[in-house]
């Protein structure tokens, strides 16, 4: 199981630097301070052996072409839409490069094969989701996808959204913020924070 975890570990820096390559990211661009603004975690913190600008870098060259423009737009998308006080997360193989269970690599099946996971964390984004829509009822929603598209309707225009601009599935669940924090900070589990729509005055 260790030396699983290393080569593992080896493989997503192997992915960080090829993606800092491909999008010869310097780490000094500006950006707007509500679409990264990182409500859950601390910026300097590490998850699953990646920091939040190499977990940004790994997004961008996986799933936006190396486009960062592209990527901004998705942030976009999703800041409209959101409920405030909500902060929405992208977690997964986009973000490492690789699936968890069986280490196959990002669109292992072919272009646009890998879905995009993306949870909106707060209450009220938990009240998006209809009673029967949720693993653990008023903490952790199941996800919007092709399988469950009518658990949280409101959510569906995003989706579609969202979906036309990658070319491929996006999952949407919603979580209380501790489920978040115990993926990252006890599973180790990486997740980039997209943007946070503050509470209303």
């Amino acid at each position: 199981m260790r030396e699983r975890h290393t080569d593992r570990m080896c493989r997503v820096k192997d992915g960080m630097r090829a993606g800092r390559e491909s999008l010869n990211v310097s780490g000094d661009v500006e950006e707007e301070d509500a679409i990264h603004s990182s409500a859950i975690m601390d910026t300097d913190d590490v998850q699953g052996g990646l920091t939040e600008q190499q977990k940004r870098d790994n997004v961008i060259r996986l799933a936006f072409h190396g486009r960062p423009a592209d990527y901004e737009e998705f942030c976009r998308a999703v800041m409209d839409t959101i409920p405030p006080g909500t902060t929405a997360v992208l977690r997964g193989s986009v973000i490492t490069g690789y699936r968890w269970h069986d280490d196959a690599p990002f669109d292992a099946d072919g272009p646009g094969t890998s879905d995009l996971d993306l949870t909106l964390v707060g209450e009220a984004a938990i009240g998006l989701f209809k009673l029967t829509g949720f693993f653990v009822p008023g903490v952790h929603s199941r996800p919007v996808s092709h399988e469950d598209p009518d658990i949280a309707p409101d959510l569906i225009p995003l989706r579609a959204r969202l979906m036309a601009m990658v070319q491929r599935p996006v999952n949407i669940q919603a979580s209380r913020d501790i489920v978040i924090q115990l993926r990252g900070a006890l599973l180790d589990q990486p997740y980039l924070v997209l943007c946070r729509k503050p509470d209303e005055a």
